[in-house]
């Protein structure tokens, strides 16, 4: 559904324009609106309403008696705000989530299928540069069935 890397800056007024390709994505699958949280590996996860009902249905069934399943649902819905983009695409991210994400200005967004990604500039560079060379590695592990 959301496939691609796109670096964008924050404006300004703090807000994100989405890539166009993504909003044609959103408007063709009928999306208005979205969810951010805290993702994992200091970025956020942003979710199609659909995608996230659907995510939220799997972590509510995680037991809460256990402390990881607390401590991970509170991180992540504690984080999550309902957005809008503008009809200029635009979102504006919580100061928060910006923080929690270190992003100042410059931005990229990933489309990881399902879920969209925004990283800071740099942690996203610093994530490649540490990720590529163990991408074959990684896929021979994961495929191997």
């Amino acid at each position: 559904m959301f496939y691609g890397e796109f670096e964008h800056s924050i404006d300004r007024k703090g807000r994100l324009i989405l890539p166009a390709r993504f909003r044609e994505t959103a408007k063709n699958q009928f999306i208005e609106k979205f969810f951010v949280t805290r993702g994992l590996d200091k970025c956020l996860f942003m979710f199609s309403e659909e995608e996230w009902r659907s995510q939220e249905n799997k972590f509510k069934t995680m037991p809460f008696t256990r402390q990881q399943s607390r401590t991970f649902n509170r991180l992540l819905f504690s984080g999550a705000v309902e957005i809008q983009p503008d009809k200029q695409g635009r979102v504006l991210l919580p100061q928060y989530l910006k923080e929690f994400a270190d992003i100042k200005k410059d931005v990229i967004i990933v489309g990881v299928s399902n879920r969209i990604e925004i990283w800071s500039r740099d942690a996203w560079r610093d994530f490649y540069a540490n990720s590529r060379q163990s991408f074959e590695e990684i896929a021979e592990k994961l495929m191997d069935v």
